[in-house]
């Protein structure tokens, strides 16, 4: 009896922990790494919630520059990468550590400082003849230096002006894009950003800098999204690496980054490429 008594008792424990273990169960959690852009722009704090509730899933954010994002998703420490590099991401690809690459939205680089402009770059004629200018007046000048995508353009727009910068007017920070416009706006420096970044820290009143030289074909500021091999990296969570491509490049998702910054900032902070009238 007391063994039966026994058993009973195992097999009722055995019965609730069975029907229960999906209360247990660990949420389903999704790696993204991405470039800091997106982060501080406040962008994927619109775009992402919507796709965890339909998925039921979690998006755990790793926002460092691109050329780092990417390094994660070599490694399978992310599953899926959101970047503004394109020759990193072409190479990711081709090296067969990224999947079904899409082009997903678009904004531009614009380079901002002080109102009062002491090297004069609001009146040149070119991104290159900024940086010369810049250089020439010993301008203090922050650059992010951690191998982003904003930290590689800079690098290809010194090398247009034929120009290596160094002194201490040139200051790499190795830090994200928010953080190099504070301490541009500290400092009273030059500064290359993407223009999402400055307008939301620009309009919440983090800076005061202004907007001195854009519109320059050389500035354009692609990003695109794509899964991490799972045949290099069989642990990735490539299913819902796809869905958030999907979502991204869907007609709601472009929605959101079209509408992204009208309201807040009067002006939208990027501009859908995947579907280009989302409307």
């Amino acid at each position: 009896m007391k063994v039966n008594t026994m058993m009973r008792g195992i097999i009722i424990f055995l019965c609730i922990l069975l029907f229960s273990a999906p209360l247990f169960a660990a949420e389903e959690r999704l790696k993204l790494s991405t470039t800091t852009s997106t982060e501080n722009s406040g962008l994927l704090y619109e775009l992402l919630p919507p796709f965890e509730k339909k998925f039921n899933i979690k998006v755990d954010i790793i926002s460092v520059g691109s050329g780092k994002a990417i390094k994660l998703g070599e490694n399978g420490d992310a599953d899926v990468v959101l970047v503004h590099e394109r020759d990193y991401e072409d190479k990711f690809v081709a090296e067969g550590y990224g999947v079904n690459r899409r082009d997903v939205m678009h904004n531009d680089f614009v380079i901002v400082g002080p109102a009062a402009d002491p090297a004069g770059i609001s009146k040149a004629k070119s991104a290159a003849e900024v940086f010369k200018l810049i250089a020439k007046k010993r301008a203090p000048f922050v650059s992010r230096g951690d191998k982003s995508g904003t930290h590689s353009k800079e690098l290809s727009l010194w090398m247009k002006a034929k120009v290596k910068p160094s002194g201490s007017w040139y200051m790499e920070s190795g830090s994200g894009m928010g953080e190099v416009l504070i301490m541009a706006h500290e400092k009273g420096a030059y500064t290359l950003t993407d223009k999402g970044t400055y307008l939301a820290f620009q309009k919440e009143g983090k800076i005061n800098l202004s907007i001195l030289f854009e519109n320059d074909p050389t500035l354009f500021n692609p990003y695109g999204i794509i899964a991490v091999n799972p045949a290099r990296h069989p642990s990735v969570n490539y299913l819902m690496a796809m869905a958030l491509i999907g979502w991204v490049t869907s007609q709601e998702g472009q929605r959101i980054i079209a509408d992204f910054g009208k309201g807040k900032y009067g002006a939208p902070l990027f501009f859908p490429d995947a579907i280009k009238s989302p409307r």
